[in-house]
């Protein structure tokens, strides 16, 4: 079925107690994120993380790609803001480059991208592409419950396995030991999530967000990786527990108001901000945000030490913010799995959030920007 279109334990040193981490809304427009330390951290009591709907913010995001040294023909995909909702506004995009240049989508998933062929003999390719979002942050009100509803179809596509998330064997079973004892799909999504955030881990060392191999991550016990890994084994025992869930693939686009270095991006480089959260479906509340890999996140890079507990004052309240909302200053791109990318001569992808580009030599490393020669920048309008 064609993808329906997007329409809608250790402690800190007693340093870090001393003060508390403030950004003024001009550090949030103006773009580079400061180089902090925990010598300039607050008491944790005083810690916060509350991220609430309120006015939307405009960002404009310009990712730039040079290649150096082209082998043959070079075909470039690069990805576009597709998604639109009560939280993100896709905008325009416009692009510059000496290459044929052209939107592209995956009709069965609806990612859209920029694709970009260049001859054989073009000197130096490049290209440079300019997408404006409007995004704001999310935040559930458990209290109050909607009578709007998704079309029984939709909710059966975002509970179909993919080549990465399959469903059954020690999938079905980890859901369903995830799940003992729980009546309803928000008492099932909230042992998923505890599950997560107690079972797996934050590993800096994993390449990029990682790749999302649920089975193997499960079968090995290997439950280290990055946005990619976790929040995929989320999204994937959420649908073999019977709820409808989904990746969202984007980017940090600014600093977290919160004063937490992990949860944001410095705009003036965001090589490396890619990140991807989740979404499920609940009924008398719709489509909701979850996170579970930045709270993993949090807890092993936050602070000088890894922290082993969600109820530790630094991880606490963003284990709880992270449940039904995040922050505004992060963009998706898509919600696409098995992505398959025009006139590609390489397989197809688990996920669209990276640059992807091939030459003769074959495909290049979308998780080295240096080597690959790109860079991704965002500025935020005051508009």
């Amino acid at each position: 079925m064609p993808h329906p279109r997007f329409v809608a334990a250790a402690h800190p040193t007693p340093a870090a107690r001393r003060q508390f981490l403030t950004h003024s809304a001009a550090v949030l427009a103006g773009g580079a994120l400061p180089t902090l330390s925990w010598a300039d951290a607050a008491p944790l009591a005083e810690r916060q993380f509350s991220p609430q709907p309120a006015a939307w913010r405009t960002f404009e995001v310009t990712t730039r790609v040079d290649l150096a040294q082209p082998q043959g023909a070079t075909r470039l995909w690069l990805p576009l803001p597709s998604v639109n909702s009560g939280w993100q506004q896709s905008l325009e995009s416009s692009y510059t480059s000496n290459g044929s240049a052209r939107m592209a989508d995956d009709k069965a998933t609806g990612a859209r991208m920029l694709f970009v062929d260049f001859a054989a003999d073009q000197a130096k390719p490049f290209v440079e592409l300019t997408s404006r979002v409007r995004t704001r942050s999310r935040a559930q009100d458990w209290s109050q419950k909607t009578a709007v509803a998704e079309h029984a179809s939709t909710l059966k596509y975002w509970t179909q396995p993919t080549d990465l998330l399959p469903l059954d064997g020690i999938v079905r079973t980890t859901a369903q030991e995830a799940t003992r004892g729980a009546t309803t799909d928000v008492d099932k999504v909230q042992k998923i999530y505890d599950w997560i955030v107690s079972n797996t881990y934050r590993e800096p060392k994993v390449r990029g967000c990682g790749e999302g191999d649920i089975k193997t991550m499960l079968e090995t016990h290997n439950l280290g990786g990055k946005c990619a890994d976790l929040n995929a084994l989320f999204v994937g025992l959420c649908r073999a527990a019977g709820v409808p869930a989904r990746d969202v693939y984007g980017l940090r686009v600014a600093p977290s108001a919160f004063g937490y270095r992990e949860l944001g991006g410095n705009s003036a480089s965001l090589k490396g901000a890619q990140h991807c959260r989740a979404e499920v479906y609940l009924a008398g509340y719709g489509w909701v945000g979850m996170d579970p890999a930045d709270v993993a996140k949090v807890m092993r890079q936050e602070t000088p030490e890894w922290i082993k507990s969600a109820q530790h004052p630094v991880v606490a309240p963003v284990n709880k913010g992270l449940f039904g909302g995040w922050e505004g200053n992060w963009m998706a791109y898509n919600m696409a799995h098995d992505v398959v990318l025009p006139q590609s001569q390489g397989p197809k992808l688990g996920f669209l959030m990276y640059p992807v580009a091939e030459t003769a030599a074959g495909r290049l490393d979308s998780y080295a920007p240096d080597n690959f020669k790109y860079q991704i920048s965002a500025k935020e309008l005051s508009v």
